[in-house]
């Protein structure tokens, strides 16, 4: 194969790979119920058990005696599974960790997306009114890095003329 012919290659699949798309980074063990936490919350004994795959912004941990509670307002996912903090709230949950899980890697402010199955409700507050939440047993956490939404593609493909007004 001559030079020319092998640089055309290795063009060729760096532009497919510049145009390849993120995939899911998680993938649940059966299909998740395509359920809002707010609606859960109306309607549980519709849910129970059903996997769910939901993410948003962290609000609070809390550390139990066998277990860490993680409260979540939920935000709807994009196709990459991150969670898209422009869009309205979806309503809070709580994601049930096994064992102890330090603060420090869930701070408030924090983005996640998470699988796991619904296990019934609670009743708790959000300042004075009263709140339902979904609770998730957890199987999987994907903790976003902190400007995650803005990452985009930095290769932009024009057409047009060169010159510019400044």
């Amino acid at each position: 194969m001559n030079t020319t012919a092998r640089l055309a290659a290795a063009l060729s699949c760096l532009a497919l790979a510049a145009c390849a798309t993120t995939g899911p980074v998680l993938m649940p063990a059966s299909p998740p119920v395509a359920a809002m936490p707010h609606e859960v919350a109306a309607t549980p004994e519709n849910y129970a058990d059903q996997t769910v795959l939901w993410g948003g912004m962290i609000l609070a941990v809390s550390n139990l005696a066998d277990s860490t509670e993680v409260t979540v307002l939920g935000y709807p996912l994009d196709r990459a599974q991150r969670p898209v903090p422009r869009a309205a709230t979806q309503g809070r949950f709580i994601l049930v960790l096994p064992g102890y899980a330090e603060r420090h890697d869930y701070p408030d402010g924090l983005f996640v997306t998470a699988t796991g199955s619904l296990a019934g409700t609670r009743v708790g507050r959000v300042q004075d009114s009263e709140y339902v939440y979904p609770l998730v047993r957890a199987e999987h956490v994907h903790r976003w890095p902190a400007g995650y939404q803005f990452d985009q593609p930095t290769w932009r493909v024009g057409v047009g003329v060169g010159i510019g007004i400044r």
